[in-house]
């Protein structure tokens, strides 16, 4: 049987993806995905169908436009105003939902979202969840209002929808461009039809993203007999009659330029209409990227988990370029993913990471600065911090060099002295006062780690170079940053061991309460003084010795982290869950605090802390995350920890080690290398007994990225002495 074009296309396009980072096995890895993990609870994670890092995520959009609807689907509530062409996974902020399309039956209907309590208030419908069929790829549901079966899946730029319409002279497909997500509200559209069978248009929006824009092309296998508009444009009608069970076909292609960059994005990506192909080939893409890390383990749940999070890890950052253009990227949540999806990225897709610095760069010359939280050409500016350049500065301390690596440099640089964002406050006092602005505790500690991100990329730039004013030029960066990274120990109270609000003119915050955490409107962000005062990634040793004197009362605060009471008063984040004790592994700024007991010489703890929240803050529950997914975040963190190590600095590639959950791990890399990992002991206890790389001694408690990249094998022997098998960092 010959293959259709489409997905010829598409399995060269894997085919090329193999070569890169090859495949190990001929495991459908599909089968242990369960899309539902993270649809309830507060995971917000989108549910349809996309393939890898698609621009395109179709999926059913709901009436809610609250906080757990910010992806448009939650397991609570099973209303549909549409099948929408963008959404966003595991935000904590809603925007997209862009063109929006509704099969429908019937004249004497309301061109409106609607409210629930009125089934005749919009066009929604109640979706049948019993017959509802996810997985990576595709997705499926029936319409109960219209009695219609709606399927879709997905190329890159292109969502293929199937309807399965019952016997009707008023069969429609209806093109909604008012409704978006949430907070978003359309400012200009248009659809126009183009002989009959096809549409196109576009659709601008305001709303997280403040200047979004997105263009259309829409093919019928079906031509339409009619073409009507309602409330000035913003619906487009396309009627037909229909014999019961009747499939009508619709494809729906978007651009960052124009109707015709849609339109040439159809023509290349799905030129034709083979649905089945098509989802064959979404599987295949979805199986090529799952099966660059093939696990050993009896426990099903777990393997469920991994995948799943391998899965949610690779939904973004997502396309944003046309057929034919360099490759770039969009939904750049950089707040949340600094810290474990972008390193994961570096191993797992470090194909794409010049392409990715590359974004970071189009972006910077176009707004003069790297970005904060970029979402379809717009800064949104949310969450604290200079988050894009620790990103910048661990592929260039990587050895990665697909890009200008003086003008990403000048990027870092430039980012981190604009006086914006309060760093005019830094610059003035040497720390941001809490009597001038909110959150000052939480900017500051986040501008210190990205400061020594830009003075370890200025040392290594200073020492390949031979020209000697360069050099000069180069160290006195390292020096000023190295000075300027430790400004978050002006908070530090010794009195009260806690990163405490120092005003302007340098006296503590009063009254002071370590668990208070009102909403964005305290010291911290999403967070209180229990979480911040580990916030120092980058200087542990600092922190330890020059903030609380020694290790002993280092360790003893440390350890009463996870010990105290999880109580919150009320007004408390919603952000700040998956408490054990204080630790909040719901939120980005615990993520790294596992792993400094290994820095400290008590790996053993590492190891129980880390094997608990593997354990138990990840299920196979649709609410199986105990935050955000946060744009991969949440995911890549399990998926570093589960295979035993985490990167614990900004950026740098020392991955630490904690507590290997699978007894054997195998990442394909390029060039067709593989880095193993065999553990052994697992019966004996929990605790790292030793390490070998490639069978020598591994006397490191972290293992290097270069180590990795290189392949080979790691043993790690596992046993219950709580030993320590490396000599002390700290």
């Amino acid at each position: 049987m010959k293959l259709s074009r489409v997905l010829m296309v598409a399995a060269m396009a894997v085919l090329a993806a193999s070569c890169r980072q090859e495949p190990q096995t001929d495991t459908d890895y599909v089968q242990f995905v369960d899309t539902r993990i993270g649809s309830g609870g507060h995971g917000h994670v989108f549910m349809g169908a996309n393939v890898p890092f698609g621009m395109v995520q179709v999926g059913p959009s709901s009436i809610p436009q609250s906080w757990d609807w910010c992806s448009g689907y939650h397991e609570s509530d099973s209303t549909v105003i549409g099948f929408s062409h963008t959404h966003l996974s595991g935000t904590g902020i809603g925007d997209l939902f862009d063109v929006t399309l509704m099969p429908v039956t019937g004249t004497d209907l309301t061109y409106a979202r609607g409210t629930e309590d009125d089934p005749q208030s919009g066009l929604w419908s109640y979706a049948d969840r019993t017959t509802e069929i996810t997985e990576p790829g595709y997705y499926s549901v029936k319409l109960q209002r219209y009695g219609i079966t709606a399927e879709m899946t997905a190329t890159d730029r292109v969502g293929l929808h199937r309807i399965t319409f019952p016997a009707s002279d008023e069969s429609a497909v209806v093109f909604d461009l008012r409704n978006g997500g949430c907070w978003d509200k359309a400012t200009d559209v248009h659809i126009e039809a183009v002989g009959n069978d096809c549409v196109k248009g576009w659709r601008f929006s305001k709303g997280w993203a403040d200047n979004q824009k997105v263009w259309f092309c829409a093919q019928f296998s079906k031509p339409f007999e009619s073409f009507e508009t309602f409330d000035d444009g913003m619906y487009g009608r396309m009627g037909f009659k229909t014999a019961e069970g009747e499939q009508v076909l619709v494809k729906v292609a978007l651009s960052v330029k124009s109707t015709d960059g849609a339109a040439r994005n159809m023509s290349e990506e799905l030129p034709g209409w083979d649905f089945e192909g098509t989802r064959a080939a979404a599987r295949k893409a979805w199986n090529t990227e799952l099966s660059k890390v093939r696990i050993g383990t009896d426990d099903a749940d777990a393997r469920t988990i991994f995948y799943t999070a391998m899965y949610h890890a690779f939904i973004a950052p997502s396309h944003f370029s046309d057929c034919g253009d360099p490759e770039r990227f969009t939904t750049l949540s950089l707040w949340d993913t600094y810290r474990a999806a972008m390193p994961l990225y570096t191993i797992l897709q470090s194909e794409k990471e010049n392409d990715m610095i590359n974004t970071f760069l189009d972006i910077y010359k176009a707004q003069g600065k790297l970005p904060v939280w970029h979402l379809m050409g717009c800064e949104t500016n949310c969450m604290v911090g200079n988050p894009g350049i620790p990103v910048v500065a661990d592929a260039i301390l990587k050895g990665f060099d697909g890009f200008d690596i003086k003008a990403a440099y000048e990027a870092m640089k430039t980012s981190a002295m604009r006086p914006d964002r309060l760093q005019d406050l830094r610059m003035q006092y040497g720390w941001i006062p809490c009597d001038l602005t909110n959150e000052s505790i939480a900017y500051d500690m986040e501008y210190a780690l990205a400061d020594w991100t830009v003075a370890r990329v200025a040392e290594k730039l200073a020492s390949e170079t031979a020209d000697a004013a360069e050099k000069a030029s180069l160290e006195a960066d390292r020096d000023y940053f190295d000075n300027r990274c430790k400004s978050y120990r002006h908070y530090f109270d010794k009195e009260t061991r806690f990163m405490r609000g120092l005003d302007s003119e340098g006296k503590f915050r009063t009254p002071f309460n370590p668990v208070y955490a009102e909403h964005r409107a305290n010291d911290y962000c999403e967070g209180n003084a229990w979480q911040y005062t580990w916030l120092a990634p980058h200087d542990i040793k600092g922190l330890c010795y020059d903030c609380f004197g020694s290790k002993e009362s280092f360790l003893e605060k440390l350890d009463s982290l996870f010990t105290v009471s999880s109580e919150l008063e009320e007004g408390a984040s919603a952000d700040i869950s998956g408490l054990i004790g204080q630790y909040a592994h719901g939120n980005e700024p615990s993520h790294h605090i596992l792993y400094i007991y290994t820095m400290a010489g008590q790996p053993w703890k590492t190891a129980d802390l880390v094997n608990k929240v593997l354990h138990e803050l990840y299920t196979t529950g649709k609410d199986g995350l105990s935050g955000n997914e946060d744009v991969g975040q949440m995911s890549s963190w399990y998926i570093l920890s589960s295979m035993g190590f985490y990167q614990e600095e900004p950026a740098g590639g020392r991955f630490w080690f904690g507590y290997p959950l699978f007894d054997s791990v195998s990442i394909a890399l390029p060039g067709g290398k593989s880095f193993d990992i065999a553990v052994s002991g697992r019966e004996n206890g929990g605790y790292i007994q030793s390490v070998k790389l490639n069978g020598k001694n591994h006397g490191k408690p972290y293992i290097m990225y270069d180590d990795i990249m290189a392949g080979g094998k790691l043993e790690i022997t596992l046993g219950s002495a709580q030993t320590l098998w490396y000599d002390e960092i700290i």
